[in-house]
């Protein structure tokens, strides 16, 4: 079932929905800092509507991003409304000759760009590692595992499962040099829009793809992925990428398979 948001789980435990943000009371056409609290919780996009790649790899820890909201007074052409507007560029799911699905852009896309979000149903702990366990070693697994590792060292962890319900962002391959990278941006809650932006500028007909272990963009050390126990007899599915650091196996996580 299509759907271009992300919806609630059938647990139940978290509706993505649900607006728990106080809106700001900009005035302006376009929210500017510092005027405006939504635009001080973190980062905020260019003039031309991308996200400040360079500012963030400076710093030691990404900032958050925070978009304006339902309930704020700017209007729907505020600059800090991006993610929310949904897809935009002309896309492209096509068949690969050796990875299933894959999805291509059909015009340029320049550096910083939003490109898609990945979509599906939003998920419990509980839930997520209930569904990831019940799969064998043929199926595909659609399920993600977001951590945001904050400055005080806890670990905020979402999971979105496009499996039965999932936008085109479902069919975006891994690669081990991708040219998509994801950032989890908030609008009305603390539920994040998983988001994926251009890492490089991305020519017509580019397959896009990014990094399924989220390694790419961000420090050493914050991917818990671990090479598989013998015991867990769970053979790592090959890696098609090509690229020339490919690692040959896709990203492996042994903690989501364990109980939470």
């Amino acid at each position: 079932q299509y759907s271009p948001d992300s919806v609630a789980g059938a647990d139940g435990e978290i509706d993505p929905t649900e607006i728990t943000f106080p809106g700001c009371s900009c005035r302006s056409s376009s929210c500017a800092v510092p005027e405006c609290p939504c635009l001080c919780r973190g980062e905020n996009y260019s003039g031309s509507l991308c996200l400040r790649l360079a500012e963030q790899q400076e710093q030691r820890f990404s900032r958050p991003v925070f978009e304006c909201n339902s309930l704020c007074q700017c209007g729907d052409g505020c600059q800090n409304r991006l993610v929310q507007r949904g897809l935009r560029l002309r896309l492209q799911v096509f068949r690969t000759e050796r990875k299933g699905w894959g999805v291509r852009a059909l015009e340029p896309v320049p550096r910083g760009a939003f490109v898609c979000e990945y979509a599906g149903e939003v998920l419990g702990s509980a839930e997520a590692h209930r569904r990831i366990r019940a799969q064998t070693a043929q199926d595909p697994n659609y399920i993600i595992a977001v951590r945001e590792h904050l400055h005080d060292g806890r670990v905020m962890e979402t999971f979105v499962d496009p499996t039965r319900i999932g936008n085109v962002g479902r069919f975006l391959n891994h690669s081990c040099e991708p040219n998509l990278f994801m950032v989890p941006v908030r609008v009305d809650s603390m539920v994040p829009k998983l988001a994926l932006f251009a890492a490089a500028d991305i020519s017509a007909g580019e397959e896009l793809s990014y990094d399924y272990s989220g390694r790419f963009h961000n420090l050493p050390g914050t991917s818990r992925e671990h090479k598989p126990l013998e015991e867990e007899n769970r053979p790592r599915k090959p890696c098609y990428c090509g690229s020339r650091t490919c690692a040959s196996f896709l990203p492996w996580d042994s903690s989501l398979f364990s109980t939470p």
